[in-house]
């Protein structure tokens, strides 16, 4: 069984994102499951806060349940052409303290999609992910992208996707990146 953990980058319940995690998480290949977790409840990153009370529960609880996953889906909405504050926030939190940076992300596969209400789909927002999966040693899958544009038009209204050929295109993505996250689980 390979096991991914499913992160959306925006806290809205209603978010076009949290709706495209929640949709991967009813198609997985056979062999798989897609946990979806949540950033919501993690504090603004504060280095003074690390120090003087540690890491905070949320965050080492989803630390050590990213440790144990095979891989992770980071699902971004695009905020100002760039990655949403309160993901990156979420992300610096879990690569703390730094010696924990090995054990969460180093070596592990991740992959990146995102929907947006306009017409280029996250791809500035996942393109800013690249840096930082890179420092942060994870294996980035991309070998597929999903960038979900005029997110607007693809999703009923409870959230369910409307679109067939967004559909297909999901489920083609997370097939390749089970796949991946298959191989290196086994290798």
């Amino acid at each position: 069984m390979t096991k991914l953990i499913g992160l959306s980058g925006s806290l809205r319940q209603a978010s076009y994102n949290a709706a495209l995690l929640r949709n991967a998480a009813g198609m997985m290949p056979a062999g798989s499951e897609l946990i979806v977790e949540t950033i919501r409840g993690i504090p603004l990153y504060d280095a003074d806060m690390e120090a003087s009370e540690g890491i905070p529960e949320k965050v080492t609880a989803l630390k050590d349940t990213i440790a144990a996953a095979d891989g992770l889906l980071l699902v971004t909405p695009e905020y100002n052409n760039s990655i949403p504050g309160v993901f990156k926030n979420a992300i610096d939190w879990l690569s703390r303290p730094d010696s924990d940076i090995k054990r969460v992300f180093g070596n592990k596969p991740v992959a990146v999609i995102g929907a947006s209400p306009g017409g280029f789909g996250t791809i500035l927002s996942q393109n800013a992910w690249l840096p930082v999966l890179r420092t942060l040693k994870a294996d980035f899958w991309s070998d597929g992208r999903l960038m979900v544009s005029r997110a607007g038009t693809v999703f009923n209204q409870d959230g369910t996707l409307a679109d067939q050929k967004i559909e297909d295109q999901l489920r083609k993505y997370l097939e390749g990146f089970v796949a991946f996250a298959s191989r290196v689980k086994a290798s």
